[in-house]
This record gives C-alpha cells, structure tokens and sequence, in this order.
C-alpha cells in the first residue's frame, strides 16, 4: 500500500468506477428508465461500490479501510441482486447482464483480497503515524 498515495491510484476504485460508468448506461435505456425505483437502487449501490472505497481510504485507518471494503463488498453484491431484476423484467439482455456481473464478481474479488492484504499487514495507517513515532523514541 506504500505506493498507493490516493484512493484514485487504487485498481478496485477503478474498476468500480467502470461498473457506475456502466450501470449508468444501462439505466438510461428504456424500459428500464422507466423503473425509477430500480434505476434509483441499482443506480445507489454501485456508486456506494466506489464511494465507500474512496470514504475507507481516506480515513487512514487500517480497521476504518477494511470496514468500509467490507461495505463496499456487500454494495457490490446488492448491485449483482438488482441485475437479476433488471434481466427479469427484459430491461436488460442476458449479454448485457454477464458483463455487468462479471464485473461486479471481479471487484468482489479484488475487495475481499485488498480486505485479507490489510488483514495480515501491520501497517495501521497514517493517522497512526505520529503516534506510532512517539513510542519508539
């Protein structure tokens, strides 16, 4: 994590920011735009996806990031929910869904293995830093 300087360096971030990109796309098209209630919750939890990334990396805190992954993870699952209901209901085709899920299946990933990364790390974060310098002296 030393050479990740702001949350935008992060790859998960990224790739997060891709999946609003896109589900952003598919909820303009009708019959889906039609569906506020759903385009407002599919639209909410993938921007959660990156938000909370952003939000958990710029508290400073080991514990704060992973607790704020861990949201992140569970938005990511809730936006993979909301596709099936948008295939159900022929907003969107089947191609259409494996892609957008497929995406949400490889940040889930990146999630859980950024989450276990900080998990065994012993770095504690940057707020700590000052703190962590007054005991060794």
């Amino acid at each position: 994590m030393s050479t990740v300087k702001r949350f935008e360096d992060l790859e998960v971030w990224k790739r997060a920011r891709i999946l609003c990109i896109k589900v952003y796309e598919i909820t303009k098209t009708e019959p889906f735009s039609k569906d506020f209630g759903l385009v407002n919750q599919i639209r909410n939890s993938s921007g959660s996806v990156m938000d909370n990334i952003a939000e958990g990396f710029e508290r400073n805190g080991k514990k704060e990031f992973s607790q704020f992954l861990s949201i992140a993870k569970g938005s990511c699952g809730e936006a993979k929910s909301q596709l099936y209901r948008a295939l159900d209901n022929k907003y969107i085709d089947k191609n259409k869904f494996t892609e957008i899920y497929n995406l949400c299946e490889e940040i889930g990933k990146m999630l859980n293995g950024l989450i276990n990364y900080l998990k065994e790390s012993n770095y504690k974060g940057i707020k700590y830093k000052h703190s962590e310098l007054k005991t060794e002296n």
